[in-house]
Parts: C-alpha cells; sequence; structure tokens
C-alpha cells in the first residue's frame, strides 16, 4: 500500500538541514517533493564534504544525502522573470511549499506566501527563519549552532566547569535544525487537516529560536519552577540518579537507572544490598539529593568489572545499561539490523547509496523508500512536463533563456 501522503505534492525551496529534512519526511511518507534548486550549483550542502558517494561523475556529499532522499531535483533560477512564472506555476499545482529564506527574501520574487496565495488559496507555505517572521531578531541570520547557544541548549551541555573539559558544548549533530524540521513537519500535517476539514490553506511561521527553547523540556521547567539555573552536569542527569557514564575495566558504559525497584536490582547485581536499603538512596529523590555520597560508591564498583561484564550483569538483574557504541558498532547491532533502519537505495548510474530509513513503522501504509538523493536538475525536464505539461518544443524556448542552467 502506498504512503499516507500519497497523492500530496510538496514544493521545496529549502536548502542545508532544517527546511530538507522535514521535506524528506514527507517524502518518506509518499508525498512527491520537488526539490528547486540554483542550476549548475544547487543546495549548498552538495558540496559539503568529504566524505562524498560518488556517483558517476557527479559525487554527492554524505551530508546532502541525509536529508534529500526520495525527491526530484528541478533547477531552475528564479531571479529571473521566467523563473519566476515557473515557480508560480508549479505553485498553484502544490499542496504545500517549504522555504527557509530570510524574511522577506523571496517577496521581491513575488513568492511570498501572499503572492502565492493569489494563486492557490489552499497552499500550505511553511517558511523556517532562525528567529521567526516578527520580533526584534527577525532580520538575524540563524544557524543552528548559534541557536543551541542563544536558546539555553548549551549552558546545560558538557562537563561541570572546573573538570576536566569542564564547559559549554554543543550538541555532536545539528539539533536545533532536526527537531525544527520535525516540528515543520507536524506543523504542516496539522495544516492539512485543517485544508482537508475546510479548504482553506495558511502560513506556517517556524522559528529554530522558538523549536530549541520548546525543547528544553524538562530544564526549561526545572528553571521555570524552581528560578534555578540548570548545571552542566556531563552524562548525568539533574532529576533521576545514578543516570550517568561510568568506567568499567575496560572503558566505559552507560548506568540508566530509572527507578527504586531498579536501583535496588543494581545493587543486588553489584553485591552491595545495604546501599539499597540505606535510607538516604531507598528513593530516587534521596539519591539526588546524596547525590555526591552515592555516585562514588557506584563508581567503584562499576571499576571492577569490564563493560561487556556489566552488561549481561545488569541484562539479568532487568537493569537499563549499555556500551557506548561507536558507529561501526551501532550498525552491526543486531536490534538495529532486525529493524531495518540500514538501507541500500539505487542511484541513477546502478550504485548503491547507503541511507537511514525514517523511524516511523506503519502497519497499513508502509513506507517505501524507491528514490536515492538525486543528482542535481535530473528531473527539470519530467517535472516541467507532467507537472506544468510544457511540451517538448516549449521546453526549448524555456532552455534558451538559461533559466533553467
Amino acid at each position: 500500500m502506498a504512503g499516507p501522503l500519497t497523492g500530496i505534492r510538496v514544493l521545496d525551496l529549502s536548502r542545508i538541514l532544517a527546511g530538507p529534512w522535514a521535506t524528506q519526511c514527507l517524502a518518506d511518507l509518499g508525498a512527491e517533493v520537488i526539490k528547486v534548486e540554483r542550476p549548475d550549483v544547487g543546495d549548498d550542502t552538495r558540496t559539503w564534504g568529504p566524505p562524498f558517494f560518488e556517483d558517476g561523475d557527479k559525487p554527492v556529499s554524505a551530508y546532502f544525502m541525509c536529508a534529500n532522499r526520495g525527491k526530484k531535483s528541478v533547477t531552475i533560477d528564479f531571479t529571473k522573470p521566467e523563473g519566476q512564472a515557473l515557480i508560480k506555476k508549479l505553485a498553484e499545482k502544490s499542496d504545500i511549499l517549504v522555504e527557509n529564506f530570510k524574511v522577506g527574501g523571496l517577496a521581491k520574487y513575488g513568492l511570498d506566501y501572499d503572492s502565492l496565495k493569489a494563486v492557490n488559496p489552499g497552499l500550505i507555505y511553511c517558511s523556517i527563519t532562525g528567529f521567526g517572521q516578527t520580533g526584534p531578531y527577525k532580520d538575524r541570520p540563524g544557524y543552528d549552532a548559534l541557536i543551541q547557544a542563544l536558546g539555553g541548549l548549551m549552558s546545560i551541555t558538557g562537563e561541570p566547569d572546573g573538570m576536566p573539559g569542564g564547559g559549554p558544548q554543543k550538541v555532536g549533530v545539528a539539533v536545533t535544525d532536526l527537531f525544527t524540521g520535525l516540528y515543520s513537519t507536524i506543523g504542516i500535517l496539522g495544516a492539512l487537516h485543517h485544508k482537508a476539514r475546510t479548504g482553506e490553506g495558511q502560513h506556517i511561521d517556524m522559528a529554530l529560536m522558538d523549536t530549541q527553547v520548546a525543547v528544553l523540556a524538562n530544564q526549561s521547567m526545572n528553571y521555570l519552577v524552581s528560578g534555578k539555573e540548570p548545571k552542566r552536569l556531563g552524562t548525568a542527569h539533574p532529576s533521576i540518579v545514578p543516570y550517568q557514564v561510568f568506567a568499567s575495566a575496560d572503558g566505559h558504559m552507560m548506568l540508566a537507572v530509572g527507578n527504586d525497584g531498579q536501583f535496588a536490582r543494581f545493587c543486588e547485581a553489584a553485591g552491595m544490598p545495604e546501599v539499597a536499603a540505606d535510607p538516604r538512596f531507598k528513593s530516587n529523590p534521596g539519591r539526588v539529593e546524596n547525590r555526591e555520597v552515592l555516585i562514588p560508591m557506584v563508581a567503584e564498583a562499576i571499576a571492577r568489572k569490564t563493560t561487556d561484564e556489566w552488561i549481561a550483569l545488569l541484562e539479568a538483574h532487568n537493569v537499563p545499561g549499555g556500551p557506548i557504541n561507536t558507529m561501526e558498532r551501532v550498525f552491526d547491532d543486531p536490534q538495529v539490523e532486525a529493524r531495518g533502519i540500514t538501507l541500500a537505495l539505487k542511484a541513477e548510474d546502478g550504485s548503491v547509496m547507503p541511507s537511514v530509513a525514517n523511524p516511523i513503522h506503519y502497519s497499513g501504509t508502509e513506507i517505501s523508500y524507491d528514490k536515492a538523493p538525486p543528482a542535481l536538475g535530473a528531473d527539470t525536464d519530467a517535472v516541467l512536463a507532467d507537472v506544468l505539461g510544457i511540451t517538448p518544443e516549449s521546453l526549448k524556448l524555456v532552455k534558451a533563456t538559461k533559466v533553467l542552467g
């Protein structure tokens, strides 16, 4: 059975990560996604490497591959009037448009929401910017690492001051971009339901800064409730103990004790049942309050065995814990293999492109992966012919304007 968004057309004017992540999600769900790129240049991330996947004479960066599966690439120069006309015609025949230009950046081309709403009142138009369409920062550029800093995430990420390697850190992947892409997808799906009921499209205003503050989650609520600034705790948790990385006899491992029963079972596995019975440690609030006393005791116990010995012991006692896997170990993990997370997509030259599956599993509308990340402009002629009905003769005239590159 086809994906749940089969029959929905998305016009993707976005580039880099947040917007393409959203449109890749929509493509995974079955939507037709037409990615509009600059002629001869394309999405900036096409050259963000190495590493590159060698697809014939057109190498594709691994970065571009991570967010552009399942799309059609069309090259149109919409700084030219002829290009603007083509985009308007595509927007007229689309359900959704996603863009991440600076505030007002598309208005001078007549491609802003108000202009395109006039030709397609049902259009769902999602704008992704650093700071949103309003507010004193709306005209500032916004990048993931900057927003991780401004939005509070770096203040709670990293080792505490005074510890080896202490100081603020950014997360190892661009989580603000990725979360914004996911929230954009959620917003678009909500707008699609509204459109199904009313026939009305609307403008969705997404901001990286808004998203970053929203996903502070329990840390922001800890501050708002207590008035106290959360501290950097390295791998430890502000509200659960013991819940952090410990050094084993041959490396490191994660111990993730989530409740009092698990703590009692851990103490039994570690050969220190008296610690579980200690009034200071019997409940999680007590363990949090007495963190400085308890953690050295746990660390001493874990240091006596290897990581593999601990993983086997914890599994036998039904206590959550695991190794700190490298990428190689992640993709060799039997659970990852069993869930089919690693994909092999056929590229245009017949070679096999690696990819990582969407984590959504439907029982009735299974996601299919039929199209590898496209070569630049690979679908231009087909899209203009199939969607806009441009004849081969007319296409020659369009190409003569150099608007397609």
